[in-house]
């Protein structure tokens, strides 16, 4: 009898599978592990079978997104505006978070397909849904970014250099005396952010907290300039000279 192994790599081979054979394989040993070659050897198959069904190693990362965007759950019809986003844009947080590599992925993008388009549209949909103009959802959807990826930019965080020795604890308290000389609010706010441990500092921050506080701000301030009837001063001039 055949093992399950043997039979998936016998099944036949379609887009859906080499792309989620693609997001494995990425979740597994990282984006930069896929190749084409690599993958093939993954699905038992030569390279070129897998031409069939992605031209090339863009098509299959937008399809590797596609895959991602898919995974964010769509909320019920039946919440309000403000609940329904907050809920889609934790469920793409969750998303982005069970695959590592997304983040990149996605932020590498240049091409909108038309999953990914249709998830923009949605989203969208929601807040036109919610009674928003056209004028106000556009900028709402500027504003919140790459949230509605599930995702955010770090602004504290630093990238740490692997190769580096880590300093010494006299070079450690130097650099921290220099810096409470030179940046003392960016100081203060690190150790609060700590409870005032120093060894703490610069140890990142609580990402999800951060996503979520950054959201529920925004979603306040979007309800507050939807209930005022907002409107951009372009439209607003538009009115004035009818």
């Amino acid at each position: 009898m055949a093992s399950h192994g043997e039979a998936a790599r016998r099944a036949p081979l379609s887009r859906e599978r080499v792309l989620r054979a693609a997001v494995a394989l990425a979740d597994e040993l990282g984006v930069e592990a896929v190749s084409m070659r690599r993958l093939a050897q993954e699905l038992g198959v030569v390279p070129m079978a897998l031409y069939k069904h992605v031209a090339n190693k863009d098509e299959l990362l937008d399809g590797m997104v596609d895959v991602v965007i898919t995974e964010i759950d769509r909320p019920s019809p039946e919440l309000g505006w403000k609940r329904a986003v907050r809920e889609r844009l934790l469920s793409a947080r969750r998303a982005v978070l069970r695959h590592p590599w997304a983040r990149q992925a996605i932020e590498s993008r240049r091409h909108r397909t038309p999953v990914v388009l249709a998830y923009m549209d949605s989203t969208a949909g929601i807040f036109r849904d919610g009674g928003f103009s056209a004028d106000l959802t556009h900028h709402v959807m500027h504003a919140l970014g790459n949230r509605i990826w599930g995702f955010s930019p770090e602004l504290f965080e630093e990238p740490q250099d692997p190769d580096a020795p880590p300093p010494t604890a006299e070079e450690q308290q130097a650099m921290a005396q220099e810096f409470a000389q030179r940046f003392p609010h960016i100081l203060a706010i690190a150790m609060a952010a700590t409870d005032g441990d120093p060894s703490g500092v610069g140890q990142g921050c609580d990402e999800q907290f951060e996503f979520e506080f950054g959201l529920d701000l925004l979603l306040d301030g979007i309800e507050r300039l939807h209930e005022q009837g907002w409107r951009s001063p372009r439209h607003r001039r538009g009115e004035a000279s009818a």
